[in-house]
């Protein structure tokens, strides 16, 4: 049996994609063994500007094959993602010319992934499988409101609409994104496999060294930051008001961080330090030195769907999660995570 894997993201690069997609990977393997051929299709690591890792275009092992397509370097810019994505898409189409699957599986936070994976299996007359990470036209409806670029919409909410009736299946990662997609796809099986919790993370121990107990508490966040996350929206402010009594530690890249950077230094602290974004082997230290795992995301509504797989790696940790979110998110943390303390995104004073 031969299975296609459409993902932007893969291993080395560093995103929630990339690891989700490599442990199905993984778990194929373990469930069909040398009876099954997995061909996964790619970029080249580009997640963030400040850590792009090594790989091959083209490995094969253990029935797997993976092709990368080399895209350009970009800043994370809207435009140079819509870039990025035509280049992808042009190398998915040329690596699949020709070619059959008996199954066609396509992970998507940006919507284009989705959208070009139903021509890809059509092509393949080969059933659809879509994951989907993220609702993007009630994300870009949120972000692009004051935008000319809002009037692309309609378009995208067609392409939205075609991709989720497309499929054969749909899983959501977010039971939030449900009465968003059954008004798109009243008729479509819908299932909602979360993000979950690594093997990497459930043999550690991430307690504090002793030697750094008696030191300010310390506030870590790892991840992206872009206008999705607004922390330039509320670190500055926050850390202002916590000097003398808390650290920050925000590791990571992403499109907002010259933002983040500029309103700390016009907040004039020194209580906050920004780090480059790092492999999994270096953030477990950074976890340990922790005494609060940070959690945030913007104010706008659409975000109050979503479920971030960042609850799940800080819940692994056993440590205290202190999470500026509202909606669905809130709603997860309070009933499933204990040890979690919950504020109205970009409200510094909660």
């Amino acid at each position: 049996m031969r299975i296609l894997i459409l993902s932007f993201y893969y291993p080395p690069d560093l995103s929630a994609g990339s690891f989700r997609v490599k442990a199905l990977v993984d778990a194929l393997q373990i469930e069909g063994g040398k009876a099954l051929q997995i061909d996964v299709i790619t970029t080249m690591p580009n997640r963030y500007r400040s850590h792009l890792a090594d790989a091959a275009e083209y490995e094969e092992h253990d029935g797997v094959k993976i092709r990368r397509i080399v895209l350009p370097a970009h800043q994370s810019g809207m435009l140079d993602q819509a870039r990025a994505f035509a280049i992808f898409a042009l190398g998915v189409w040329g690596a699949t010319q020709g070619k059959r699957w008996e199954i066609v599986f396509a992970t998507s936070s940006r919507l284009m992934t989705a959208a070009m994976s139903v021509q890809i299996a059509r092509r393949a007359r080969a059933p659809l499988y879509l994951d989907i990470r993220d609702l993007f036209t009630d994300t870009m409806g949120d972000l692009l409101a004051d935008s000319a670029l809002k009037v692309f919409l309609p378009a995208f909410g067609w392409l939205e609409k075609r991709s989720l009736n497309a499929a054969q299946r749909v899983n959501m990662v977010s039971a939030g994104f449900l009465p968003h997609a059954k008004v798109l796809a009243p008729k479509q099986s819908f299932r909602t496999f979360t993000n979950g919790i690594d093997d990497d993370f459930l043999a550690l121990d991430f307690s504090k060294p002793e030697t750094q107990q008696q030191d300010l508490p310390l506030v870590v966040y790892a991840g992206n930051m872009g206008e999705g996350q607004g922390l330039h929206r509320v670190i500055p402010d926050a850390a202002r008001r916590l000097v003398g009594k808390a650290r920050f530690r925000l590791i990571g890249d992403g499109g907002c961080r010259a933002q983040l950077e500029n309103a700390l230094a016009d907040a004039k602290v020194g209580n906050v330090e920004i780090c480059d974004a790092v492999q999994r082997v270096a953030l477990f230290e950074h976890y340990r030195q922790a005494d609060i795992l940070f959690l945030h995301l913007n104010d706008h509504p659409a975000f109050q769907k979503v479920l971030p797989s960042k609850i799940f790696e800080y819940a692994a940790t056993g440590k205290p999660i202190l999470a500026g979110v509202a909606g669905y998110p809130a709603e997860f943390l309070r009933d499933r995570v204990p040890g979690c303390e919950v504020f109205e995104p970009c409200d510094a004073v909660a």
